[in-house]
């Protein structure tokens, strides 16, 4: 029986691999041909992909940016405060708008905008991974991709968001020519101060038409393109030191580029300060004041900017009560006409009032006074630091020792006292300790003040012992956990216990409820609900209450403050009227106090308002001395915060 012919070739297969010719490890390892024809494959079906993507990608409607509906700010009653945020844009051409603006705005932004494709790639990439990896969304547009942004897409910062603009850009720059790019970036860019768009820029910062902006003029909006928050010089934090250094880059990388000339850029040594920031009249008196506050706390709480803020269409609820806003005002608006007479007195002139009132129970803040009129004063005195607390501050000195005791391990009580060689007693005030050897017969004894006393009299010596006692670094930490800020605490020096750290007054408010809330404070919050398109955005919750220190030691300071608070009133503050207000404890400056402000925090009837009055001159950063405000008998002005806080809180 014959036996089936033996196969000795196997079927050719279409890809030889693993190699059949190689052995051992080589076998694995593709041939040249097979990694040409692999990468070309690769590049293929990416190809193919990109065309159905771009195919697929339209441009969409331009979006309505310049007809978004304004924000609305409510009172805590739910009705209207005012409504703000109409978008300010004037557009313009390109032909209305000088080289000079094109070349900075180009060398800032994208310096081979006439020659790209429209597009970053590498700067696609890099956003889109810091986004999938979880950070912040990274630069690197194109002036193009910038365009398309603020006209077809949404502000959101999304790796989808850059992937629909990558291809939009790719599209627009086959359907747009360069300049009709450039014409609508410039007219949609935002530049700050309520302004959209390089013509509504340039009346903004320097009164005049964008046809007449110098090229210094030009590079400084141009810096601000970067970031107006951070760049307008007008702000605070560095701001102007940032504009100007930016400012120089341009002039210097328009040279660089050719686009300037080394002898025209020689002409632009002196930065061009722009005008005083102004605000539309909708926002005079305080609610001026009261957008700031709340506009603050939103961008602390959601990320939203100044820009998001602008483009309008938010429904924002605030904590703000309007019967009590319009109470406090007229309350400073009393004094100051009652008690200062700028015409015949010059220390009566440069005068501020600042105010805030908390409510205890959860840091709401209900009213606050932050000048006579938010267009015409636009720092807002409620809310600025700057004017030291002084004996404001001993309360945390002393709820420090209280909380603490020395850093020796010694108790501290309220009975507590210091003998002459600054040595800690216990007991009330009829201890008495010998004086130091060598003193005269009549020095020989010593009848120490408790530090109850000491803090109804202000007393100095006392407390710089104490801070030093306790430790300075305890006290700064028990003052900003009760809700003064870490930047407005002073260097921790001898007179450091003294207050001359610089709180605001809403700040200083909040703080003081943690005494007569028995120990426990929250954050100060000023918003309860932002709405856009109906939608409720997050981390607006009431803040969480904290505990900062023992209810006893509160207890004990607030029990202090309370014969603080009388003592403070004088008849023409209203003490009669302010009888009725049985759980009065207050804070205040005295007559011991060489600081150039003075304060007055009381609580009273479910509130703790902070009162403030210090003297500034535009142009001069140092406060002005308070001695002689209110002529003879003011107490370097130490009266007017109580009359003021008085007529505020009794009234009907």
């Amino acid at each position: 029986m014959s036996r089936p012919p033996t196969r000795t070739h196997a079927r050719k297969r279409r890809i030889d691999y693993p190699r059949r010719s190689r052995n051992g490890w080589r076998r694995w390892v593709p041939s040249w041909q097979q990694v040409v024809g692999t990468v070309l494959g690769g590049f293929g079906v990416l190809a193919a992909l990109f065309t159905v993507v771009y195919l697929s990608v339209d441009i969409p409607d331009e979006n309505d940016e310049a007809r978004k509906q304004a924000t609305v700010y409510y009172w805590a009653d739910g009705s209207q405060m005012v409504s703000t945020g109409a978008v300010n844009r004037q557009n313009i051409t390109l032909a209305e708008i000088p080289d000079s603006v094109e070349r900075a705005v180009i060398a800032a932004e994208n310096d081979s905008f006439y020659t790209d494709s429209g597009v970053s790639a590498t700067g696609i990439a890099r956003a889109a991974a810091s986004v999938l990896g979880g950070g912040e969304t990274q630069g690197g547009s194109t002036i193009t991709q910038q365009y398309v942004k603020n006209t077809y897409l949404s502000q959101e910062q999304t790796a989808e968001r850059k992937f629909k603009e990558f291809f939009i850009s790719l599209k627009l720059s086959n359907s747009k020519t360069k300049p009709e790019i450039l014409q609508g970036y410039l007219n949609t860019s935002w530049f700050g101060r309520g302004a959209y768009g390089i013509q509504a820029a340039a009346q903004a910062y320097y009164g005049i038409p964008a046809k007449e902006l110098d090229a210094g003029q030009a590079a400084m909006l141009a810096s601000l393109l970067k970031g107006a928050e951070e760049y307008d010089p007008a702000g605070g934090n560095g701001n102007h030191e940032r504009a100007v250094a930016r400012w120089k880059w341009i002039l210097d990388r328009q040279v660089k580029t050719g686009a300037m000339t080394k002898e025209v850029r020689d002409e632009y040594r002196t930065f061009p300060e722009p005008r005083k920031v102004s605000k539309p009249t909708s926002l005079g008196g305080q609610t001026g004041y009261l957008v700031d506050i709340a506009n603050k706390y939103i961008k602390k709480r959601s990320g939203l900017t100044d820009k998001d803020l602008a483009r309008g269409d938010y429904r924002i609820h605030t904590t703000f009560e309007k019967d009590k806003v319009r109470r406090l005002e007229r309350a400073v608006r009393q004094v100051r006409e009652r008690d200062l007479d700028p015409d015949k007195r010059p220390q009566d002139r440069h005068v501020q009032v600042g105010a805030a009132s908390v409510r205890p129970e959860d840091g709401a803040v209900i009213a606050v006074y932050g000048g006579a009129d938010a267009i015409r004063h636009f720092a807002n005195n409620a809310d600025t630091a700057g004017v030291p607390a002084g004996s404001a501050f001993k309360p945390f000195v002393l709820a420090a020792a209280l909380q603490h005791g020395t850093a020796a391990g010694e108790e501290i009580t309220l009975d507590s006292s210091y003998d002459s060689l600054g040595r800690l007693v216990a007991g009330g005030p009829t201890s008495v300790v010998p004086a130091p050897p060598g003193t005269s017969p009549d020095q020989r004894w010593t009848l120490p003040t408790t530090l109850r006393e000491s803090l109804i009299e202000s007393g100095n010596a006392a407390f710089v012992q104490l801070g030093r006692d306790v430790g300075l670094e305890k006290v700064k930490d028990l003052a900003v956990a009760s809700g003064l800020r870490e930047e407005s605490m002073a260097p921790l020096e001898q007179t450091f216990p003294l207050g001359t750290s610089t709180p605001s007054a809403v700040r200083l408010a909040d703080a003081y409820t943690t005494f007569s809330n028995d120990g426990t404070r929250a954050e100060p919050y000023s918003v309860t609900k932002v709405l856009r398109n109906g939608e409720a955005l997050a981390g607006f919750d009431r803040p969480r209450v904290q505990r900062v220190m023992d209810a006893e030691v509160a207890r004990d300071v607030n029990d202090t403050l309370r014969t603080v608070g009388w003592l403070a009133m004088d008849p023409a503050a209203g003490k009669a009227e302010a009888r009725s207000l049985d759980d009065l404890s207050a804070g205040s400056t005295g007559k011991g106090d060489r600081m150039k402000s003075a304060w007055f925090i009381g609580n009273a009837d479910g509130l703790t308002t902070a009162v403030t009055m210090f003297r500034t001159k535009p142009d001069t950063p140092q406060l002005l001395p308070m001695q002689g405000v209110g002529g003879p008998g003011s107490e370097r002005g130490n009266v007017f915060p109580p009359r003021i806080w008085t007529a505020y809180t009794t009234a009907e």
